[in-house]
Formats: structure tokens, sequence, C-alpha cells
């Protein structure tokens, strides 16, 4: 196993210089905090996922969750994760203090949880999903939930699950059917089932608060007659004690990937005994899932990124230890008297080593943008001030959360191939770290929905203004840059890429103008695919401006070698990369319908 996961340098470089972390902790609400305070708790993050999760990583998934006895046996370490993690602050950073949370940003606590991923993905979703729960319960219950449930979910003490998905119904939320029956005593009774829960049920919590989507009897059809519940595994009685209610956890999930992070089958009401609590009000309770979405996509995307970043490092490392074959003479020929050469010395390799780096690090960047976007959104003093920063934040959300996780999975892919035939091995950890980032494309939206929220709502926000405000930002990093010199060429070329995004978008708009939505979103997976490669080139862009003003004006936060890679990283993605969209631009113009499901099916 490789003895780096994540680069800590680049994490506070692109935390504290690339996004400006002092722009966020000048705000109101972060005034206790400065960039030395914030730099030692990123440190002392690092320090407990060195000590508690990096060495378990491989064995956690050797060890897999599992059911037994109608409950989920899990790896010790999850205890780690939530008590200790809890004691530092990791799943109540973000909150008030009144809350008992450390009011830190989303950008620095989205910096830590990336260090966390890094290290060991399996066990970090415990802390955030308990966190994400706890969040909906302190934005929309009532005083009597938050005092009963909140405070042992901030501590670690009690987990947290988001229950959305059914059987029948999968993606689909419009189907749910799971019921909640109104009584006089001031709850609900629920009935149903829902699956893929992760962190649904395990030894190391005394209660699991479940934040469940379901239908109260006689609300309307589709997603307006959904309410939002706080549904415990145990329920807190008056006098603060905990009993069983009435749900059971059926199974759990038997996983490619991050086999340590339990997947849960619950059941609800089978003894008719399953009590609910209706949080805000009836018929809002997809409304206030999606507007904690942003953060959970943040999360998504950060996650894949750091197992991507895990596997760039273990990948790094065996090329700079495997000796094997020589290099080419000027008559092409070699010669076999010399020594083997280090793999990281053959341009092929190298160029599978860049592809990962370009892709972990463009996306890390963009994940601490949108989580300074959140930042600037909810501390904002006005309103024109709060809609600008949440519209730049839903116009790159979908691609901070698929282009990680597609991207990732191609990087790493190119990870086992440096390393040959060990690669395909257990004994190596690069298989590992494929299987464990294929289910981040499928988390909190498919890539399918999130191409489609991109295009068909994100790129149409507000009749375009959305997209207006994102241009005017790429266009100041432009700006930036051509007055750099050596980074001219690449603005231009990123010039070049915004224009051909207007291209497209004035070929497809016609078509969900005329209502013919089903040809407008076809290919918007494709379309996802070509604009991720324009928002990562900005990304890089962003980068290559700060990296290249500090070699200019001598700024030594970091050597001049640390800010030289990220210029070659920056002419790579340039040069292999950002190119790609010029055969994605042919398929979007192009006339064909031919994903379009005809009166004859031809599929066959």
């Amino acid at each position: 196993m490789a003895t780096k996961y994540v680069d800590l340098a680049t994490v506070k470089f692109f935390m504290n210089q690339v996004q400006e972390a002092e722009t966020v902790l000048d705000k109101e609400r972060y005034q206790d905090h400065d960039s030395a305070s914030v730099d030692l708790f990123i440190e002392s993050v690092k320090q407990f996922a060195d000590k508690e999760l990096f060495p378990y990583f491989k064995e956690m998934d050797e060890k897999p969750a599992y059911h037994k006895d109608g409950s989920v046996v899990v790896h010790p370490q999850v205890d780690k994760m939530m008590k200790q993690g809890g004691e530092l602050g990791l799943i109540a950073a973000p909150f008030d203090y009144e809350d008992g949370g450390l009011q830190l940003p989303m950008l620095v606590h989205t910096a830590a949880g990336y260090i966390l991923d890094a290290a060991n993905n399996h066990l970090p979703g415990y802390a955030g999903l308990t966190s994400g729960a706890a969040e909906l319960i302190l934005e929309f219950g009532s005083k009597a939930l938050k005092e009963s449930y909140t405070p042992k979910m901030l501590s670690g003490e009690w987990g947290g699950t988001m229950c959305l998905t059914e059987p029948q119904a999968g993606s689909s939320l419009s189907d749910i059917v799971t019921k909640a029956i109104p009584t006089d005593k001031g709850h609900y009774k629920i009935n149903g089932q829902k699956i893929f829960i992760s962190g649904g049920d395990h030894q190391y919590a005394d209660n699991i608060v479940h934040l469940l989507l379901a239908r109260i009897e006689g609300a309307p059809a589709g997603t307006k007659g959904i309410s939002l519940f706080v549904v415990p595994k145990n329920r807190v009685t008056d006098s603060g004690e905990l009993v069983p209610n009435d749900v059971t956890t059926v199974a759990d999930f038997q996983k490619m990937g991050q086999k340590g992070y339990c997947t849960t089958h619950l059941g609800f009401g089978d003894k008719d005994d399953c009590q609910g609590y209706l949080v805000g009000e009836a018929n809002k309770g997809l409304h206030y899932m999606f507007l904690m979405m942003n953060g959970a996509r943040i999360a998504v995307g950060r996650t894949a990124s750091a197992i991507a970043s895990g596997a760039y490092y273990a990948s790094l490392e065996y090329a700079n230890e495997r000796p094997q074959g020589r290099k080419l003479s000027s008559d092409g020929t070699k010669n076999l008297n010399q020594k083997q050469n280090l793999i990281v010395e053959h341009p092929d390799v190298r160029r599978m080593l860049l592809l990962q780096k370009a892709v972990v690090e463009g996306g890390m960047n963009l994940i601490f943008k949108a989580a300074k976007y959140y930042d600037l959104q909810h501390t904002a003093q006005d309103k024109t001030e709060k809609h600008k920063y949440h519209s730049l934040l839903e116009m790159i959300i979908p691609v901070v959360k698929t282009y990680p996780s597609e991207a990732g999975i191609y990087a790493i892919n190119n990870g086992l191939q440096i390393l040959g035939g060990y690669g395909f091995c257990a004994d190596y950890i690069l298989q590992q770290y494929y299987r464990d980032i294929r289910i981040c494309a499928i988390y909190e939206g498919t890539t399918g929905i999130q191409s489609q929220d991109l295009l068909g709502r994100k790129m149409m926000l507000n009749n375009g203004e959305g997209a207006q405000l994102l241009l005017a930002e790429i266009q100041q990093t432009l700006d930036a840059a051509l007055q750099i010199p050596g980074l001219e060429i690449w603005a231009k070329q990123l010039g070049e890429q915004l224009q051909r995004t207007q291209e497209i978008l004035q070929h497809l708009v016609p078509f969900a103008m005329q209502g013919d939505f089903e040809r407008f979103l076809a290919d918007a997976s494709v379309f996802m695919e070509f604009f991720s490669l324009v928002l990562i080139g900005w990304s890089w862009l962003e980068i290559a401006v700060v990296a290249k003003r500090a070699l200019i004006t001598g700024d030594t936060t970091h050597d001049a070698t640390f800010y030289e890679s990220k210029l070659e990283t920056l002419e790579y993605f340039f040069v292999y990369e950002l190119p790609k969209t010029k055969g994605l631009a042919e398929v979007l113009l192009h006339p064909s319908a031919v994903t379009i499901k005809k009166e004859k099916e031809l599929i066959q």
C-alpha cells in the first residue's frame, strides 16, 4: 500500500491562495477564525486521518460490513470516526455555535472532508450523512425535534441518514409509496421500505435518526405530495428514554466497492408501531431535501476526487520504484547493457500520471470553488449578492458532482495501466480505488440526471441569467491570464471553447422552444462531458494565474517546483484533454436522433 494519499500543500494552496479563504473568513459569521487557526484545524484533520483512517483502508475492504441477526456489523474504526471525529468537530464544523457547531466555512469543511475521503473513503460518509440529517432538522424541524435529536448527532453518539430510494421507484421520487398516516397524538404512523440507505445501521450508535420521505394519506400525486419526517430507529420518550421504533434492518447490500460503508435495506412499520415526526410543512419534503442537495453533491464530487487522489499517489509511488525497459537511443535501438529505467521516465507513463494529476487537482479546485460560492451565498448581506452566488453555485454543481466521478474512473483506470498486471491484483491498492469510486457516478443523482439538470434546467435558469453570471466569472480569469506572459495561449484556447458552447446552445435550445424536450435532452450526457472540460479548463487557468504570479513575484509560500508542477499540469490538460471538446461538439451539433426510440424497436 502507498504511503501518501493526498498533498496537504496543494489542499492549502487551493483553499488559501486560489480560492482566497480570507475573503470568506472576513465575513462577520467567521470572525472568530483566521488563516492560522484554519490551517491548524486542517493539519489536525490530516493527523487524525493519518492515524485513524488511512491505516485501515485496505482492511475495511477485506472485512466488509455485514448483516447478522437483524442488525449490521461494521469495522471498529466506525466508532473512532464518529466519536473522535465528533470531538474534533468533523460533524458539527459548519453549524452555528448555538447548535453546538464550530461555525467554520463550508470551504474549510470541504478541505477537511477531502483529506478524510482521500485517506479512507469508507468512513467519512457515516459522519457526513449524520451532519446532513442534523442540518435538515435544525433548518426546518420543530424546537422539540432539535432538542431531542441533534445534540447527540453532532457529537457522534448517534448516526443519521437520508431515506429516499424505494425498491419500486429507484431514482424516480415521484413514485415513492411509503405511507404516513396521521394520528391524534402528534405523530404519524410510517409504513414502507427504503433501500440503498448508507450508514443505515451499525453497532456503534445507540440510535440512528432517519430523515425519510413519505406520502401522507390523501396527498397530491407526484413530488408535490411528498413530506419529510424524522423517523428514529429508537424514539425518545418524554422521560428521555430510548424505545424501539419498529424500524427493521432487512439486509445489508454486498457491494463491489466501499465495502466498509454499510448500505442497508430498511423496513418501517412492520408491527404497525413506527412513529414519524413531520419536519416543517406537509407536502414540502422534496423541497426541503433539495435545499440540502447542493451540499450533498459537493460532498460526492469531493469524495470522488479524493479517491482519485489516493490512486494518483499510489500510481506515482509505483512508477518511481518500478524499473522496466530502457530508453531508445538516437538510432532507435536499446542498449541492453544499460540498467533498466524506472517507468516514470517513459513518456507514456508520464502522460498517464499527468492525466491523473490534471483530473484530481482540476476537480479539487472546482469543488473548493463551489464550497466558496456556498459560503458567499449564505453570508451575503443583500438579496442581489445572495442571488448571484446562489445562481453561480447552481450552474456549476452538476459538474462538481459529475466530473470528478466520471473522469475519476478514467484517471484511476490509467493508474491501473501504469501498474500493468499488478494493477489487476489484490496485493496492490489501485484495484480497490477503482472499485470504490464507481458508486460516485450514481450517488445523489446519476450522471444522466445531473446532465439533464445541467442542460435542461441550469442553462435555462432565469432565461440564461445563471449562464451569463458564470461567463462573467470565467471572463475575469481569462482577462487576468491574458496579462501574464506564457498564459495568453491557454486563455485564448479557453475563450474559443466558450464560443463553441454558445454555438451548441444555439443549436439545442430551439428544440426546447418548440416543445421537443426529448430531442433537446437526448444528448445531455454528451453536453455534460463537453461543459465539464470547459469548466475544468477554467479551473486550471485559475490555478495557473496564481502559480505564475507567485513565480514572478518570488512568493515563497511554496517552492518554485510546486508552482512549476501546476503549470506543467495545466499544459497537459490544455494539450491532451481540452481538445476533446471538438469531437463532443461534433456529436452535439449533428442532426442525428439515433438514441431516441422509434415506433419500431431496433435495439435487439
